[in-house]
This record gives structure tokens, sequence and C-alpha cells, in this order.
């Protein structure tokens, strides 16, 4: 979106959170959005509360029509709130999915559509008023990559019009109000006591960049990043068994309606692997 944005309307200033140490090696890495900024030479900085008053005043001096908050992750409060026109790009169509994770939520209750909301900033959790906002439909495959990828351009479309067009603002209605929480440690796990198309959705929702996993009997946890529902026969010749299972040549976990089938696993410590290779290496059969 930024990129879509300098190409348009080159903001003047990027602020974004502070580098943090990120993977196995806890190295400082950049936020994307940092790493963008630096590419296309715009001013940034990276404080660490944006209510500050050294980061308000690097938004006074800057000088802006309008201030846009995307995937920004901290709460923006008063006075800064009332300093600006601020605008919210929120991927959902709200009021539904307030908060968090809004695309992760939206795949894993099975929605069969979500959208981006344009909406102005106030001190209420998402609940602002909406000017513009556009609907995508959920395909059965997507996952939170192929969907949050495809809802960018209909974000930098929406946020171009707001800020080039007059708009009217419009209340929340408080029907179908929902919460995307934040993705928990407990979201993650595949509870083989759940349906199996539950948790063929929380795959789905949480890949590439969390990861849904599987508890295993020596207490370590193995990735999960492609599944499916097994078909009927297969899910009843394995119903009566728990825990994961190789079977006709398939990695399986036993649910309470049938069975998880899981096509692209990661060991603990190790590389994303096939199910055959690790049912090979890792599984008795």
């Amino acid at each position: 979106m930024l990129e879509r944005l300098a190409d348009v309307q080159p903001p003047v200033l990027v602020l974004t959170r502070p580098d943090r140490p990120r993977g196995r090696g806890r190295r400082l890495s950049s936020p994307p959005v940092a790493d963008t900024a630096r590419a296309l030479g715009i001013a940034l900085e990276q404080p660490d509360s944006v209510n500050e008053p050294a980061a308000r005043e690097l938004i006074a001096a800057a000088a802006p029509d309008a201030v846009i908050v995307c995937a920004f992750g901290a709460l923006i409060k008063e006075p800064l709130l009332s300093e600006w026109p601020i605008l919210n790009v929120h991927p959902s169509l709200l009021p539904r999915w307030r908060g968090a994770a809004p695309i992760e939520r939206a795949i894993m209750a099975g929605d069969s559509r979500t959208g981006v909301s344009i909406m102005r900033l106030t001190a209420g959790l998402d609940s602002g008023p909406v000017c513009l906002s556009t609907v995508e439909p959920i395909r059965a495959q997507d996952t939170y990559g192929t969907l949050a990828a495809r809802l960018q351009e209909p974000s930098a479309e929406l946020l171009l019009r707001a800020l080039r067009e007059p708009v009217t603002f419009v209340e929340q209605s408080q029907d179908g109000v929902t919460y995307a929480e934040k993705i928990s440690a407990e979201d993650r796990l595949l509870d083989p006591a759940r349906p199996a198309v539950e948790l063929e959705r929380t795959v789905r929702a949480l890949h590439p960049h969390i990861g849904a996993r599987l508890a295993l009997p020596d207490e370590s946890f193995l990735g999960v990043q492609a599944a499916r529902p097994a078909d009927g026969e297969l899910a009843r010749e394995v119903s009566a068994q728990a825990g994961l299972l190789a079977h006709a040549g398939r990695l399986l976990l036993p649910c309470r309606d049938g069975a998880l089938e899981l096509i692209c696993v990661q060991p603990p410590g190790g590389r994303a692997m096939d199910a055959a290779a690790y049912i090979r290496g890792h599984v008795s059969r």
C-alpha cells in the first residue's frame, strides 16, 4: 500500500514500530513498512510510542493533511486523536471483526466474505464512522497470505478515494459487532476434540505468518502449514484411534467428527516437509 501511495500521493513521513528481535536467532528486524519507506526515500521515524510528545512533534512538523493508520498494532490516544484527521484502513466489513486479527478471524469463522473499510479513528476499538468499504469473497482455499494479498489493491484504491474525493462518514451499526481478538497460543493449537473442518480453517487462517501447530506426546509442537478434512471413508477407518498416525500413506489426525489430513508439516527445529517425508522419518507405521 505504501508503494501505491508513493506513486500517486507520496507521504511526507512514515512512523512505525521500533525494530524488534525476530526468528530463532532473535536478530533485530525492521517492520516491512520501514524497509519500504527506506527504499522509497520517504522520511522514517520509529518512536517507542506514537503518543509521546516527541512523536507528536514529528507529525506536527510534517504538517500533514491527514494521518493514515494501517496495521499499526498499537493504540492511538488523546491528544493525538484530536490533533489531526486520522483515517484507518481496516481489513474487514465493519462492524464485523473489529480488532487485531480480522483476516484470521474471518477465515477461522468460515465467513464467505470480508472486505476493507476506511474509517475515521476514534477512541473506541475500530468503532469510528466509515466512509468507504468494499467486499471481497473468501475462497474455499484462501489462506491468510492469499486473502491479505488480495485485499491490498482495494485497500489502496479506497484510501486514495478517501484522500482525494468528498466522502461522507456514517456511524457504524451496533448490530453485528464482533471482535477479532489477537491470535493466542491456544488459538494456534489444533485440538482433535474439534471438528476437522474447523481445524482446517485454523491452518489456513494462520498460514504463513503465525502457523497452526499440533501438540506431540513429548510436549513439543508439530507445525502444520497445510491440511484438509479427510474424505468420509478414510475418516471412518481411523475414527476409533487417537493421536497423529500414518494410514494408507497419509498423515492423519482423528478428530471429533472425522479426521484431518496433514499435507505439509514442520517438525520441531526442522524445515517444512510434505507428509510423506514426515512419515518416513518420524511416524511408526
